[in-house]
């Protein structure tokens, strides 16, 4: 297991890795979130209460959980690349980055949609939300600084440590709702008062959300992979083999 994982961390075992994975990511994402969208949006019955406007849950539970889900697993991956100087951590890291970002920003657009009706108002400065906008304002900090250095492995370090140190608004969002007195509901009182027929629809729609997250993922990770290694002579067979003009530094 472990010498496995130590040849993840050649930059050529990796990305043959992430394009094998690709093939299964793909097609199973594609139909659980065709599955869950029709499932969610056109079949399960309208809430008694909400009437229609509830199905943007759908969108809203799963892109807020990956929010939070991504981040998580990007600080393991900074944290590796900080302490053991594992160059394919720091940009895992940064793969997982943009997508975490895009997540967060559709969580946060979804949940005023939703508010709109629920709450009457677009946006309230509540704990939850304003932690979550912070958030996002960390996944574009770590982003903007990845790319300020022309040296993309400094760029990642340096992410790195900033994601680190973003990991202290985690907890803060997740007990928000505890903590402070919110209209944001707790996310275990959702689960536990829907009914089996929205209940489950959901379900299949956050692992929907989370095989595409992944897909994302292994796709800027290949991308990220190239761009680091566009000198090495294994970048430059297989441009070759794919028939394309290799052009370096472009």
């Amino acid at each position: 297991m472990w010498k496995w994982l130590h040849s993840m961390a050649v930059p050529h075992n990796l990305y043959t890795l992430c394009g094998r994975l690709l093939w299964l990511f793909v097609p199973l994402s594609v139909l659980l979130m065709v599955i869950s969208m029709i499932w969610g949006l056109a079949i399960a019955p309208a809430d008694y209460q909400q009437g229609e406007a509830y199905r943007i849950m759908y969108i809203h539970v799963p892109s807020a959980i990956l929010s939070l889900m991504l981040y998580s697993i990007m600080a393991v991956s900074a944290f590796i690349g900080v302490v053991w100087q594992i160059k394919m951590a720091d940009l895992s890291a940064m793969a997982i980055a943009p997508v975490g970002g895009i997540f967060t920003l559709i969580a946060l657009v979804t949940g005023s949609l939703w508010g709109k009706p629920m709450w009457g108002t677009w946006w309230i400065w509540d704990a939850r939300l304003t932690s979550e906008l912070i958030l996002l304002l960390i996944y574009v900090g770590i982003i903007t600084l990845y790319h300020a250095f022309d040296d993309r492995r400094l760029g990642a370090r340096a992410a790195g440590l900033l994601v680190l140190i973003g990991c202290i608004n985690l907890p803060v969002i997740h007990y928000s709702v505890e903590w402070w007195n919110t209209l944001h509901q707790q996310s275990t009182q959702l689960q536990q008062t829907l009914a089996p027929a929205m209940r489950y629809p959901l379900r299949v729609s956050i692992i929907g959300f989370m095989m595409l997250a992944i897909t994302f993922i292994l796709m800027n990770l290949r991308y990220l992979i190239l761009q680091m290694e566009q000198r090495r002579e294994w970048v430059i067979t297989l441009a070759a083999k794919e028939g394309r003009k290799y052009e370096p530094g472009v």
